[in-house]
């Protein structure tokens, strides 16, 4: 693999491509090449895009802007700083069979192509195989319509083998365990239904995709945001977004055609990334969802209300310490002083981060998120009590949403909304709850995970009627209650 060694030729210009052109990474990737300009590298630039036509407004804003934009950092304390961005030198137009994504992908200077597409996005099973029975997957396969990462990828990889434009590194950058290796997986699976065998060992050649783990709390931009700015800056930005100060950027150093010296700017470059990223998913990314699920059963609309709800606050605290952590250690991290600074970071009331927005994509973060300690927790013949407190969240958070009762639109395109009506229709909504495979795996109507779940329920139900602030203590089950806790 060509790393360190050879990260950049200063007589050219490289470009990253990436795809997902949302708040995340303009506060996020774009930030740190933005510091690689400030320290006079300014051979890299990104170049960005959407491969979906849902971002046509912010897309031509930014290009009225020529790709600059006012990145607003609040920490918890409330100090505002205020950075223009303007390492994204290309934005290019969302149009019907990517043509301009395509030509900027296969040109010869792009050397790497990243992405965010969301957890949903990689159409993994419950099995982490590609769901090739996914309509808009079997819409890429069958018709070329390029809907899907795989679809775009593919049609790019083609462009460049075409244009013998050489190797390029596909990295991810979504909250997905082992996203390159899972993403490459699925590629690799997609490309097999083309029955073309020549370009699919051309593309195992000629890319690599190495993991990651992206971390930085990014809230939808508002029009506040854009008045802050305003005031602060005398720029009428259009395209002002704002973040929490704390930014992470982890990555395994295994890149194929060249890379920056990302390095210089505060990205870790590790050879595996697995004890970042399972800490990351595991107590950031869990306890986000789970104060996203519990803060909107109760009304609240941001994150840093439901922190500040003590039995929210303590069921998320508990799930790390009593179920987490033990699967976790020994580990290289703090993990009691990870998750201290992860409830300080939700905290922040200046970042107004809606639980709308972690709370998505529940049928793609209880398998990723969750399910992995609740395997653990089974082998090890140890119950997941407090875990089960999130997943009963969850229960009644799908219950609310197939009632209509939730305060926000809910999006998770790994929802198939039959099968939710399906279980809510039973005469025992929780067991059928516990049997969907596409949540569970081989889990799938375990009898703890019956019996753990069922009791949470009970406790959050209570909670949930009480007029009063009730505490919250680890999750106990009686002798005579448990169950087998092996497979």
């Amino acid at each position: 693999m060509t790393n360190a060694a050879k990260k950049s030729d200063h007589q050219d210009n490289y470009v990253m491509l990436h795809l997902g052109l949302g708040s995340f990474h303009r506060a996020h990737q774009a930030v740190y090449f933005q510091e690689l300009i400030n320290q006079g590298e300014t051979n890299w630039s990104l170049a960005g895009a959407n491969i979906r036509p849902d971002m046509e407004d912010t897309i031509t804003k930014l290009q009225q802007q020529n790709g600059a934009y006012t990145l607003e950092t609040i920490t918890p304390d409330g100090t505002h700083t205020y950075e223009t961005i303007q390492s994204i030198q290309t934005v290019i137009s969302y149009t019907p069979g990517l043509t301009d994504v395509i030509q900027v992908g296969a040109q010869h200077s792009t050397r790497i192509i990243s992405f965010t597409v969301t957890e949903g996005g990689y159409y993994l099973d419950e099995h982490n195989r590609l769901d090739i029975t996914h309509k808009e997957i079997k819409s890429d396969i069958e018709q070329n319509t390029l809907l899907t990462i795989y679809g775009a990828i593919t049609a790019i990889l083609r462009k460049r083998k075409a244009n013998n434009s050489g190797a390029i590194t596909l990295l991810s950058c979504d909250n997905l365990r082992s996203n390159g290796d899972r993403f490459r997986s699925g590629l690799i699976e997609f490309l097999r239904y083309s029955n073309d065998l020549e370009f699919l060992a051309w593309v195992e050649n000629n890319t690599s995709c190495p993991n990651s783990m992206v971390d930085r709390i990014t809230p939808r931009p508002s029009e506040d945001v854009r008045k802050r700015v305003s005031v602060a800056t005398g720029w009428n930005d259009k395209c002002a977004l704002m973040a929490e100060s704390f930014i992470q950027w982890v990555v395994e150093d295994h890149f194929c055609n060249g890379r920056p010296a990302l390095e210089n700017v505060g990205v870790e470059m590790v050879e595996s990334v697995l004890p970042y990223e399972e800490a990351k998913i595991r107590i950031l990314n869990s306890t986000h969802i789970c104060i996203a699920w519990a803060g909107a059963l109760k009304g609240l609309t941001y994150i840093h209300e439901g922190v500040q709800d003590h039995f929210i606050h303590q069921m998320a605290h508990n799930y790390v310490v009593y179920d987490v952590i033990p699967c976790l250690s020994p580990s290289p991290i703090d993990l009691h002083a990870y998750l201290t600074t992860v409830l300080d970071r939700f905290s922040n009331p200046y970042l107004c981060d809606t639980n709308q927005r972690p709370g998505a994509d529940g049928f793609s973060k209880v398998p990723g998120f969750l399910l992995p300690t609740l395997r653990e927790r089974l082998a090890s013949h140890h119950l997941f009590a407090d875990t089960a407190m999130i997943l009963a969240t969850f229960f009644v958070f799908l219950q609310h949403w197939n009632e209509g009762k939730l305060n926000f639109q809910y999006q998770d395109p790994a929802l198939n909304p039959e099968r939710v009506k399906m279980i809510f229709a039973s005469d025992k909504p929780l067991i059928a709850f516990c049997n969907e495979t596409a949540l569970w795996a081989e889990l799938t109507g375990h009898p703890s995970l019956i019996a753990l779940i069922s009791q949470a329920h009970s406790k959050l139900t209570e909670w949930l009627d009480s007029s009063i602030e009730n505490s919250y203590a680890p999750q106990t089950i009686s002798t005579s209650e448990k169950l087998s806790a092996s497979l």
